[in-house]
C-alpha cells in the first residue's frame, strides 16, 4: 500500500482516514476520479477501504460509504469512532448546490456501512459559512465521557477579512444530541484549517490540521489545550497532502497522506487533487515534538545490491574503498554513479564539516550533471530541498546522518536520519546517473548502496 494508487487511468487516492481497532489497521480514503472533476467539479468522492494487521499484507474491501442519493455531490473526508460495539463513520456531504453538511453512517464490522437518519445529520449553524463545513473528526474524552466533533469551518461574518477559518466544535453526551461550543482553533490564516485529527500519544495530546494541503500540528499536556506550536509544526514537504494518523500495534503511530499527480505529467505542472498514498511512522522527541520516518514494513522490497563504483568528475573528488569525499573549499566538486535503475532504493551515510554551505545529490540525472532532480542540503538555513519542495529547521546537517531514498514510479521519497521525510512528484527526467556534489563544503558520502526495487504488480 505504500505508493498505492487505485486501478484505472483516471482514478486516484484522495484524503486518507486511517483508523485502528482490535489489531486491524484500516485505511479509508476518498476514491477520486479525474482530480476532483467528477459530477461537475463537486468531486463525486466515495469512501474506499483497505485493511491490514501487519502493514505488509492488505485486504481490499467493498466501497465503505458510497454516493446513493441524487442530491449527494460528494462523500467528503471524515473520521471513524468505535463505541459500544458499533463503528461510526462521520463524514461531510457536499450537496449539488455546493453547500456542505455533516452526515453519519454506522457499521457492525467496519466494512459494510449504513447511512443513518436524518441525513444530513447537521448543517452549518448561524454565523458559519455554508460552503465550509466539512471534515468532521470525532473523539471521546475518556476523563469526562463526552464526545467531541471538530469540523472544518469558517466564521461568517468575521471582523478580519478572510481570516475566519476555524475548527467548529460540537459536543454530545450520547452521539445523539449535540451542543455547539466556541471554536477550538482560530488559525488567523487565509485558508480554513482542513482535515483535523486529534489523538493522545505517550503523554501528549496532539491536534493536526492542514492549510493549503500541508498538515500542521499543535501539542498540549491537556485534552483541549491550550495548544502550543512546536518549532517544526509540519511532517513533510508540500507535496504530501493532508496527513492524518492512527495508532498501530506496539504503541506506534502511522500517518497517511497523498501525493498528487502533476498536470500534463510535466515537472512544470501543478500538483492536482488525488494521486498515490504515502505512509509515515511518527517519532516523538523528549519535548513531545514529532518527526517522521519510513514504516519499515512498508518499504518496497529490493533485489541484490548493484556493483556500482563512484566515478570522480572533478579534481577535488576522491574515491577510497567506495567512499566519496568532496573537498570543495572554494567551488564545486562532483562524483557520480551510473546505471542506477529508475525504480530503486538508495542508502548512504553523509558526513559534512561544520562549515558546510551546500551539498547534495542529483537523482535521475544525465550527462555531466546536465540534468536531474536536486536533493539539496543547506545546513546554515537548516533547509532540505527536493526539486520544488522543501522542509526547514532540519537539525544535524553538519553531523553524521543517514539518507534513505526510494525511487518509485515518478515519486522520489527521502528519509533523513530516520526523523524527517520529504517526498515529491518528478515525472519527466529518466536518467540513470546519481550525482553527489559539494559546494563550498567538505563532505563525505559513505556506504553508498543501490538496490533495484523488486518486481511487483503495477499500482
Amino acid at each position: 500500500m505504500q505508493y498505492f494508487k487505485p486501478n484505472g487511468e483516471n482514478f486516484f487516492a484522495g484524503d486518507c482516514m486511517p483508523f485502528f481497532h482490535e489489531g486491524v489497521f484500516h485505511l479509508y480514503y476518498l476514491l477520486d476520479e479525474s482530480h476532483h472533476a467528477a459530477l461537475g467539479g463537486l468531486g463525486g468522492h466515495q469512501w474506499a477501504h483497505a485493511s491490514s494487521t501487519d502493514l505488509a499484507h492488505w485486504t481490499q474491501h467493498e466501497m465503505a460509504i458510497a454516493i446513493t442519493e441524487p442530491w449527494e455531490g460528494s462523500i467528503c473526508t471524515g473520521s471513524l469512532l468505535y463505541d459500544k460495539g458499533l463503528y461510526y463513520g462521520f463524514y461531510a456531504t457536499r450537496m449539488r448546490d455546493r453547500t456542505q453538511h455533516l452526515s453519519l453512517a454506522t457499521s457492525q464490522d467496519g466494512i459494510r456501512f449504513q447511512k443513518t437518519l436524518p441525513n444530513p445529520l447537521a448543517s452549518p449553524p448561524d454565523g458559519y459559512n455554508a460552503y465550509h463545513y466539512r471534515d468532521p473528526h470525532m473523539f471521546r474524552d475518556d476523563q469526562t465521557g463526552l464526545y467531541h466533533l471538530l469540523v472544518t469551518a469558517c466564521l461568517d461574518p468575521y471582523p478580519v477579512h478572510d481570516r475566519g477559518g476555524c475548527l467548529a466544535h460540537l459536543t454530545s453526551p450520547d452521539l445523539a444530541t449535540w451542543t455547539l461550543q466556541p471554536p477550538s482553533l482560530l488559525s488567523g490564516l487565509p485558508d480554513v484549517p482542513e482535515c483535523p485529527d486529534y489523538f493522545f500519544w505517550k503523554g501528549w495530546y496532539y491536534l493536526i490540521f492542514s492549510h493549503g494541503g500541508t498538515a500542521h500540528y499543535r501539542l498540549s499536556r491537556r485534552p483541549l489545550g491550550p495548544w502550543r506550536r512546536p518549532r517544526v509544526d509540519t511532517f513533510d514537504g508540500a507535496a504530501a497532502h493532508v496527513m492524518k494518523t492512527a495508532a498501530f500495534t506496539g504503541d506506534r503511530r502511522i500517518g497517511a497522506a497523498w501525493v498528487g499527480t502533476r498536470a500534463g505529467n510535466k515537472d512544470s505542472g501543478a500538483l492536482q487533487f488525488g494521486g498515490h498514498v504515502v505512509f509515515r511512522e511518527l517519532v516523538q522527541g523528549a519535548d513531545g515534538s514529532l518527526g517522521t520516518t519510513f514504516p519499515p514494513e512498508m518499504i518496497p522490497g529490493t533485489a541484490d545490491q548493484l556493483p556500482l563504483q563512484p566515478i570522480p568528475l572533478t579534481p577535488g573528488a576522491t574515491i577510497t574503498a567506495g567512499r566519496v569525499r568532496l573537498q570543495a573549499t572554494e567551488g564545486l566538486e562532483v562524483a557520480m554513479l551510473e546505471g542506477v535503475p529508475l525504480e530503486s532504493r538508495i542508502k548512504m551515510v553523509v558526513r559534512a564539516d561544520a562549515d558546510a554551505a551546500e551539498f547534495g545529490l542529483c537523482l535521475k540525472g544525465a550527462g555531466q550533471l546536465r540534468s536531474g532532480y536536486d536533493l539539496r542540503f543547506l545546513p546554515i538555513e537548516g533547509r532540505v530541498e527536493l526539486f520544488d519542495c522543501a522542509v526547514t529547521a532540519v537539525d544535524g546537517l553538519t553531523n553524521q546522518f543517514t539518507l534513505d531514498i526510494v525511487l518509485k514510479n515518478d515519486l522520489i521519497d527521502v528519509c533523513i536520519d530516520q526523523r524527517r521525510c520529504i517526498v515529491n512528484r518528478c515525472p519527466e527526467l529518466r536518467g540513470d546517473r546519481l550525482f553527489v556534489y559539494a559546494l563550498n563544503s567538505d563532505v563525505a558520502f559513505d556506504d553508498i548502496t543501490v538496490r533495484p526495487l523488486a518486481a511487483s504488480p503495477e499500482s
